[in-house]
């Protein structure tokens, strides 16, 4: 019987690597392929750069308030990765500004509120080297589609 079992174990291991859960992704070529987009993706319309490499584009201007690095922040979001998978999002979700990726610190500086952006972030100012969760593989460039709604000083 113990032996049925095992076998069941290794075939049910082997279904659920084949399925994806168990792949691994190749950093190097994350990195290559974060660095291609992003740079085919600098040169569309209404894409900006800034100096540390951030891309984002105005979806929607805002006309309130723009956060400070120090300030907490009330969002909506949706994080994709550069293939278009959807791997979070969120509704008025509400943290400190300095406390995640520097990506989203520098962009929604960049916000108003009532605004609505899309960030296209390198994977240095993202996760990096060591990804997130299982979910974002390391060295990602991501998307986000973020609408800053309120600004808590």
């Amino acid at each position: 019987m113990s032996r049925i079992v095992s076998v069941r174990t290794v075939v049910i291991v082997i279904l659920v690597c084949l399925s994806s859960a168990c792949s691994k992704t190749d950093p190097g070529q994350n990195l290559k392929s974060g660095e291609t987009f992003l740079a085919e993706n600098k040169v569309k319309d209404g894409v900006n750069t800034t100096p540390s490499g951030l891309q984002f584009q105005i979806l929607k201007e805002g006309n309130g308030k723009s956060p400070a690095a120090s300030d907490s922040v009330t969002v909506n979001y949706k994080g994709m990765l550069i293939s278009g998978k959807e791997f979070d999002s969120g509704e008025n979700i509400s943290f400190p500004l300095n406390g995640v990726i520097p990506g989203w610190t520098e962009g929604l500086q960049l916000m108003k509120e009532g605004a609505k952006y899309r960030f296209f972030i390198p994977s240095a100012l993202a996760y990096g080297e060591t990804g997130a969760a299982r979910v974002i593989p390391p060295n990602s460039a991501l998307i986000f589609e973020v609408d800053l709604v309120k600004v808590n000083r």
